[in-house]
């Protein structure tokens, strides 16, 4: 007997100007080579990547479903002969029954503490957030008078309020993780809002200007569901069935810590209170700006595919013992922000729209900060990256400006200033000619060296002498790791979930989002809702 199901024919090469139909006719013709009594319902893309190693022949490389009838020993059949059965991307619980003695509570509002406050709300567990920062409004206009004026706001800025960091970001969605999450997250986004190209692109992004409506969307979503956002309110303490927001304590039937790499405060109370922690690799470094049109035409050999292709991205490494040198967050047609959350600290970042219609692309140029490097201790960890941002603070002059230099100055230890046709996007230009080498250890600033010589082989020009450093670029990730288990609980704590980027588990909007699911995903199916 014959039965329906979708399969993923994937290495389907085409010519850039293929349009769909073109790319399903040669899934089509692909399989029809390896099974060809199948019988085919249905054809879509299911993923699209450029393969550009070779300038004269760039071309789409595709991953496609199609929706087949066959019976099981041809199924078997297909899944020998290297056809992957589709599986399916929906995201279910089993509620548990054990009864929760009060409503689950979830510290932060960013990527992690969204998706677990979304499933449990979807669930019937109605969760009440708290969130340190603003709604996505107010945080737009505490971020646009720090960017404009220098006013920082230490609760409301690029690091804290609606939708964590990943809100001022470039919205890339790309992973390493293999997990069968992922599509439901991609698919969870769209329905809020994302374009649904981003289920079907190799390296999807949604850019700043559509996450904020998709941040806005999940916020609705969740108090439709009976759950409550609470912003302003910092979490000041955390406990075996309690947490102590804006000075009340408060009881909770789970607590779930997704507090994002940059509550400082909340993980030296973490620390004194206990909490098994450790010290995990990290990394800083600076941001990198290149003309976007530079990166194009040296990418794909003719900048004017980038209206097919869109603008040209690349993601390098270079490891020499210990050690790394890469490329993070690549930003094709982006700016440098002013990333800073706490007085008198530099911190950069990159971000773009939708379009990545900038005249700059930038990525962090970062090098990997061993755990004996920052002392082994988790607050120790955490002081690297302060003494970095303060040095920094220092070098643009003590304003919130930011020190930078050009790739020629950098290489040769010597300020230039002269920054030239590749204008430093940071506030606008608010930047201070100074000699980035000295704000670094000497293994950073030598790797770093290191790194930019080497990728100048990899990509042509990225080693060009009037590129802009501007820094420093310190929180790639958390410094430190709080401990859980295979339950998902913090070590030692009865109903507590450390969770996401903060909590040393994810990297990224959509690992983190990941993340966010499988916590509230333990808390659903050890409890009952509470009524």
């Amino acid at each position: 007997m014959a039965d329906g199901f979708s399969l993923i024919v994937e290495n389907v090469r085409v010519p850039i100007t293929a349009n769909e139909d073109d790319i399903t006719a040669e899934a089509r013709r692909k399989l029809g080579s390896i099974a060809r009594g199948v019988k085919i319902l249905s054809c879509e893309v299911y993923k699209r990547s450029v393969d550009a190693r070779k300038k004269n022949d760039i071309s789409f490389v595709c991953s496609v479903e199609i929706l087949v009838e066959a019976t099981s020993r041809e199924r078997e059949i297909l899944a020998s002969r290297g056809i992957k059965i589709k599986s399916d991307d929906r995201i279910v619980f089993t509620p548990g029954a054990e009864k929760m003695q009060a409503r689950p509570i979830v510290i932060g509002f960013g990527p992690a503490g969204m998706f677990a406050s979304l499933y449990l709300a979807s669930y019937g567990y109605r969760p009440i957030v708290f969130e340190r920062g603003a709604d996505v409004d107010q945080r737009v206009r505490a971020v646009e008078r720090f960017t404009k004026d220098g006013v920082l706001d230490t609760e409301c800025n690029v690091q804290f309020g609606a939708g964590g960091a990943g809100t001022f970001s470039d919205g890339k969605l790309t992973t390493r993780i293999n997990d069968p999450y992922v599509r439901g997250v991609l698919s969870d986004l769209v329905s809020f809002g994302a374009p649904e190209i981003i289920t079907k692109r190799a390296k999807p992004h949604i850019g700043t200007d559509v996450l904020r409506t998709v941040v806005k969307n999940v916020h609705d979503k969740i108090v439709s569901l009976g759950g409550e956002i609470r912003y302003n309110t910092k979490v000041t303490d955390v406990g075996d069935g309690y947490v102590t927001a804006g000075g009340e304590r408060i009881q909770c039937g789970a607590a779930i810590i997704a507090v994002g790499h940059s509550a400082r405060d909340l993980y030296k109370t973490l620390y004194d209170s206990s909490f098994a922690m450790e010290v995990k690799p990290f990394s800083v470094g600076v941001r990198i700006e290149h003309l976007t049109r530079d990166i194009d035409r040296a990418m794909y050999g003719d900048e004017a595919l980038s209206e097919i292709l869109g603008h040209a991205e690349y993601s390098l490494s270079r490891r020499t013992g210990d050690r790394g040198v890469y490329t993070f967050c690549m930003c094709p047609g982006g700016e440098v922000i002013a990333a800073a959350s706490e007085k008198g600290g530099v911190v950069t970042n990159g971000m773009s729209n939708s379009l990545r219609d900038g005249v700059n692309s930038n990525s962090a140029l970062a090098v990997s900060v061993l755990p004996q490097d920052a002392g082994r201790d988790p607050m120790s960890a955490i002081s690297f990256q302060r003494q970095l941002e303060r040095a920094a603070f220092a070098a643009g002059g003590g304003d919130y400006k930011a020190p930078a230099d050009t790739v020629e100055g950098f290489l040769s230890g010597r300020i230039c200033g002269d920054f030239g046709e590749v204008t430093p996007s940071y506030r606008g230009g608010a930047v201070t000619p100074y000699d980035l080498g000295v704000l670094f250890p000497e293994y950073i600033t030598s790797m770093l060296r290191e790194g930019i010589s080497a990728f100048g082989k990899m990509i042509k020009g990225f080693d060009s002498p009037r590129a802009v450093l501007t820094g420093v670029e310190s929180r790639t990730s958390a410094p430190v790791r709080i401990l859980r288990g295979d339950d998902f609980l913090a070590l030692g704590k009865a109903r507590v979930y450390p969770c996401g980027e903060g909590a040393g588990y994810a990297g990224g909007i959509v690992s983190a989002a990941v993340d966010g699911i499988r916590v509230a995903g333990a808390i659903i199916s050890k409890y009952s809702p509470v009524n």
